[in-house]
């Protein structure tokens, strides 16, 4: 890695890391990008973190009903479309459906844990 410079040295860090333990495929065309650099995560798994994140947030500041699951359809829908079909989502869907599904999850996962601890 001689001779690249910091900011190249931490993009290539950051894309192996998300490889190996977020499982997101990185593919260019399914990602965002910053100048010249893709972010390390597609534009779904970006969603689903940002979900993720807001679901934590938010678990602070009320409690999100088990309805909350049916967030988790829109991504299971365009995915499963997509793979079975010549349907091509595009990124900013695939952000909105990663960030709700994401949320969703969360919430489920935090609805679930209060549960338990009221047994």
């Amino acid at each position: 890695m001689e001779g690249l410079s910091r900011k190249d040295r931490l993009w290539i860090a950051s894309m192996e890391t998300c490889r190996k333990y977020c499982g997101c495929h990185q593919m260019p065309e399914r990602s965002f990008f910053i100048g010249d650099y893709q972010f390390p995560l597609c534009a779904r798994c970006t969603g689903i973190m940002a979900g993720h994140l807001l679901g934590i947030i938010t678990a602070f500041f009320c409690k999100v009903p088990i309805k909350a699951a049916f967030g988790m359809l829109p991504l299971a829908i365009d995915g499963t479309v997509q793979k079975f079909t010549d349907y091509e989502s595009n990124n900013r869907r695939r952000l909105v459906t990663g960030i709700l599904y994401g949320f969703s999850f969360m919430s489920v996962c935090i609805y679930g844990i209060r549960r338990l601890g009221k047994k």
